[in-house]
């Protein structure tokens, strides 16, 4: 059956035809650089051919790689489990067992300075996106319920954390989960284990410690997926990987970086003498400042108590008393003085009503004469109001009587006085 039939249920492809195809796009990627770290080297005497495996250190993906046995023992540093490197080859697809391999020709191991250096990319690249903020640090638990910890296999930074923060408080508990901490499979052990503590309801701090190696063991703890897994993290990590001058990517990322795993336990786990010396000094200092305040407020109360205010309450009553008996008096004063004004000028104003009123006239031989025949009684004031036969009332000063007009005089030349004097 040829490879150009149209494929299909009626005219299928038989697996060699599928093989084919599939090395043929294969085969023309050409050469390539590969980055891997490198694991379970196969030298077999006798043989032109020798086996490894080139494994990606940030996932768990590998491929199979053959060389010539003479590339091996021509590199510059020897190779080993987890040596980091960069290879030339061309990818193969043996189509007689339907597998990829990547058959090189030069294989450069990675040094030192460039593995800083791209650990120095990574920083930056990590640093700008604001990985690094101290912002985005979460704080660490007083007293956290479990402490999720992955550490290597029996490993005295494992031990050294336990140990530790178990004499500081004999209650602590730990979720161990151990992993290799250097080589190949590192990352891809430690990014599973820390996804199981993150999801853990009861583990409230992460530690990941390690104790301390070289610039090419502690490549694991400055891989990208593991610093973004941390920086996902919702429980707080503590980064304890190697002594003081280590210091991978995972310390800038971590919510906490502690210089050693003892520091490590320090730091998540309080001492329990030094905190119930800390509750008895509070303790002590408080109720020192409650007594220096009682003794403050006694005195001010002592204070109040000795001014006159409150020492004799009675003599504001006192003085109260005096000025209210002081404005009587003063009241009862001006009262009389405006009585006695007032009769002074009652009886001013009485002696000259005495002296100036018709009875007084009367008394010196006067009399007051009235019509009582008209419908209003009135004061006589002239002749032209006496006519004959008019009625009158004649009223003198200890009495009156009445009389009838008969006739009329004429007036006289002289006024006369009305006792007859002239």
């Amino acid at each position: 059956m040829s490879g150009s039939s149209p494929n299909s249920a009626e005219n299928p492809w038989p697996v060699r035809t599928v093989n084919t195809k599939i090395a043929d796009w294969i085969h023309r990627l050409g050469q390539i650089w590969v980055e891997g770290q490198v694991t379970q080297i196969s030298r077999r005497p006798g043989t032109r051919t020798a086996f490894l495996t080139l494994r990606d250190p940030a996932a768990d993906i590998s491929i199979s790689v053959t060389c010539s046995p003479d590339l091996l023992a021509r590199t510059e540093v020897p190779l080993h489990d987890g040596s980091h490197v960069v290879v030339l080859g061309r990818p193969s697809f043996y189509t007689g067992r339907g597998t990829v391999s990547l058959r090189i020709s030069d294989i450069r191991p990675v040094g030192i300075g460039e593995l800083l250096l791209r650990i120095e990319r990574l920083r930056q690249l990590l640093a700008a996106e604001g990985l690094f903020d101290p912002r985005l640090k979460r704080p660490l638990p007083f007293l956290p319920h479990t402490i999720g910890l992955i550490s290597g296999r029996a490993s005295a930074a494992q031990r050294d954390v336990v140990s530790v923060a178990t004499e500081r408080w004999s209650a602590v508990r730990f979720d161990i989960r151990e992993a290799p901490v250097q080589g190949p499979t590192a990352v891809s052990r430690i990014l599973a284990h820390l996804a199981e503590l993150d999801a853990h309801p009861e583990v409230e701090v992460i530690i990941i410690a390690r104790g301390g190696g070289s610039v090419e063991d502690l490549l694991p703890f400055s891989d990208e997926a593991l610093l973004r897994a941390v920086a996902r993290c919702t429980t707080p990590v503590v980064s304890a990987i190697g002594h003081e001058p280590d210091n991978p990517l995972l310390d800038l990322v971590a919510d906490l970086r502690a210089a050693t795993p003892t520091d490590a336990a320090k730091r998540v786990v309080p001492d329990v003498e030094a905190e119930l010396a800390g509750i008895d000094e509070l303790r002590r200092r408080s109720a020192q400042a409650l007594r220096n305040w009682v003794r403050r407020e006694s005195a001010v109360v002592e204070s109040l108590r000795r001014r006159p205010v409150l020492a004799r309450p009675e003599l504001i009553v006192d003085a109260e008393e005096r000025r209210v008996s002081e404005l009587r008096r003063a009241l009862r004063r001006d009262v009389l003085r405006h009585v006695d004004a007032e009769e002074r000028r009652h009886e001013h104003l009485a002696a000259r009503l005495s002296t100036l009123g018709p009875a007084q006239t009367l008394a010196r031989g006067y009399a007051v004469v009235q019509r009582t025949d008209t419908e209003t009684t009135r004061v006589v004031g002239n002749l032209d109001d006496l006519p004959v036969g008019a009625q009158l009332r004649i009223r003198v000063a200890d009495g009156a009587a009445h009389a009838t007009v008969t006739a009329r005089a004429q007036p006289a030349s002289t006024p006369t006085d009305p006792r007859g004097e002239p």
